[in-house]
């Protein structure tokens, strides 16, 4: 699974080595001297791909690049090379959600292995960030009666119940609840109850009730 790779090193030579040995075993290549420069140009998400980014580097190191990046919403996988390593920065790293950590030198099976879980593993987080983005544009679709309507169901109240708890008859919560399965686009609360905990809504619409 051929992809892209992200190279931040401020050692020109190293990054000139990796590149020509990524280049050949088939991958689009980008090389950064510096974790500022690739804030500079943010990769696209899109492409299949992954960061090889160095530990130590003047400025702004590996482990404050990827804090920044996870600030930003990134979910491209995150490959650490060292020539130091140590412990505490390696914990801290995959806490963070690091993919794995090398050590200079790392043998070209190594880091082409490294790299291919770690393309993998941007195409499974990138196709179920893509879902769950569509399940968001669709709750951001409704209205907000259709949007007390849709918490109240998911949480298992009847048409009767809902119709309680926000005012009107049952025949309007039937009319709402019927719009918020069409555009949910699902057939069944099972369904829409799914969506929404794979959105993280169900938990804080439970939440947000408590606290009324």
């Amino acid at each position: 699974m051929p992809g892209f790779v992200y190279i931040v090193d401020d050692d020109a030579a190293f990054r000139t080595a990796i590149e020509r040995r990524l280049k050949h075993a088939g991958y689009e290549v980008a090389a950064y001297p510096s974790a500022q420069h690739l804030l500079d140009s943010l990769p696209s998400e899109v492409e299949l791909g992954c960061i090889l980014l160095d530990v130590r580097m003047p400025e702004l190191s590996g482990p404050e690049l990827q804090g920044r990046l996870n600030e930003l919403g990134s979910i491209l996988p995150i490959i650490f090379l060292t020539g130091y390593p140590d412990i505490p920065t390696t914990v801290r790293g995959i806490k963070a959600g690091a993919e794995d950590f090398l050590t200079k030198p790392v043998s070209s099976d190594k880091l082409l292995q490294t790299i291919q879980r770690a393309i993998a593993h941007h195409n499974s987080t990138y196709r179920l960030k893509s879902r769950l983005d569509v399940v968001h544009s669709h709750i951001a679709a409704l209205t907000p009666r259709e949007r007390q309507v849709f918490e109240l169901v998911i949480r298992g109240k009847t048409n009767k119940a809902v119709a309680r708890a926000i005012g009107g008859s049952e025949r309007t919560i039937k009319a709402h609840r019927h719009r918020v399965m069409e555009k949910m686009q699902v057939r069944s609360v099972a369904e829409l109850v799914s969506l929404a905990e794979r959105a993280g809504v169900l938990g804080s619409a439970s939440s947000s009730r408590q606290s009324a």
